[in-house]
């Protein structure tokens, strides 16, 4: 019988593809851990694992997500915190450096300028950021939310809404009475301010039925809110009247944390002004003062509702956290028990085809240095 070379390379390649086939397989599903490559090999539990994947791939996203979030509400609470402390300590100023015992005026003054350094330090916490996000800007994450001028009697609030190209300005000066009002120079609207307030950040982070937004997590605090003390859910429904207004706004920014340490400068700057019809007048400083230090207890609750709320906040993300993993870990055993392969049998399977691999190729070096009448009996 005589067998020609090209039949016995041809049989020879055709087997040693397919035993290189069997290897490069055995290879993926160990590298893999899938037992199967495509559907055709076991229909049924292929789109089973491919279910339980998009689940997988769903609840990860979420728990990405959920660091994100849980480090911006870490740096609100903490904002919230400090302001709480400023305020804290501009109150015991006032109390034991402003309204007891003789101080002099050189004294007074050094008072004067830690309120007035008390201040700037509000505001420093509102320009909190998380990587490039400003934490209290609400849904404008890009733009510095706040600027206090030197005197500390001028708050600029900035805010860029979807759409706009810039920056809307609302510049708000404290007036002689104590009370903030909206300047002229502003580029924002009483619509606006009260539109910028509202903003909330609901995500769907596995709390919640994303169905119905108002059982989702809120994810925003806007500086502006935590300034007045007003939520962006009472914005949105209003007060007892049914309506929220600027002088409502501008009230309680008056009352809240800056407003009552930029009202505390503002009467020590009377006091300390020789031109000025108060200078010198203990007694209007104190008449000044003491509704003021009141205003300070009550923004001081108010604060500290607004950083327990943050707290309670983080600490429910924290247990959506613990939740989320558990999740993985179900879900990835249930991956394991659909479409995994036994490594042990997988294992043996690549050695066993690695085996076969190699003695095909040892049956071609011999092939290649056979002649033509190895193949002739």
């Amino acid at each position: 019988m005589r067998v020609t070379n090209a039949s016995v390379y041809r049989n020879y390649t055709t087997s040693m593809n397919n035993v290189q086939a069997r290897l490069n397989k055995s290879f993926n599903k160990v590298s893999s851990g899938k037992a199967y490559e495509s559907a055709a090999e076991n229909p049924l539990a292929y789109y089973k694992g491919q279910k339980i994947d998009s689940q997988y791939q769903k609840v990860l996203g979420q728990k990405q997500l959920l660091t994100t979030v849980k480090n911006r509400l870490e740096q609100q609470e903490d904002g919230a915190y400090d302001i709480q402390k400023t305020l804290s300590e501009a109150k015991n100023n006032v109390i034991n450096k402003a309204l007891t015992g003789t101080t002099s005026e050189t004294a007074m003054a050094t008072l004067r300028d830690h309120l007035l350094q008390l201040e700037h330090n509000i505001v420093n916490d509102l320009q909190a950021q998380y990587q490039d996000f400003y934490v209290y800007g609400g849904n404008d994450s890009s733009t510095p939310p706040f600027s206090l001028s030197a005197d500390g009697m001028t708050l600029t609030y900035s805010h860029k809404f979807p759409g706009d190209a810039q920056a809307t300005d609302f510049v708000m000066k404290l007036n002689d009475n104590g009370k903030f009002e909206l300047d002229p120079s502003s580029t924002g609207t009483e619509a606006q301010l009260i539109q910028a307030m509202s903003e909330q950040g609901f995500l769907d982070l596995g709390y919640g039925d994303i169905r119905d937004r108002d059982t989702l997590l809120d994810t925003f605090t806007g500086g502006m809110n935590l300034l007045t003390g007003i939520t962006s859910g009472a914005v949105k429904t209003g007060n007892a009247n049914g309506t929220l207004d600027l002088d409502t706004i501008l009230d309680a920014l008056s009352e809240g944390p800056l407003g009552l340490t930029a009202r505390g400068v503002q009467a020590m700057d009377k006091y300390l002004d020789p031109n000025g019809p108060d200078y010198g007048d203990r007694a209007k400083l104190n008449s000044t003062l003491s509704p003021i230090l009141q205003k300070m207890t009550e923004s001081e609750h108010k604060t500290s509702t607004v950083y327990s709320d943050l707290g309670n906040k983080y600490h429910l993300i924290e247990n959506l956290e613990t939740k989320l993993n558990n999740s993985l870990d179900s879900l990835n055993v249930q991956y394991k028990d659909t479409v995994g392969a036994d490594p042990y049998e997988a294992i043996y399977e690549m050695f066993n085809n690695q085996y076969s691999y190699n003695a095909a190729l040892q049956v071609g070096s011999n092939l290649m240095s056979s002649s033509l009448f190895d193949f002739i009996r």
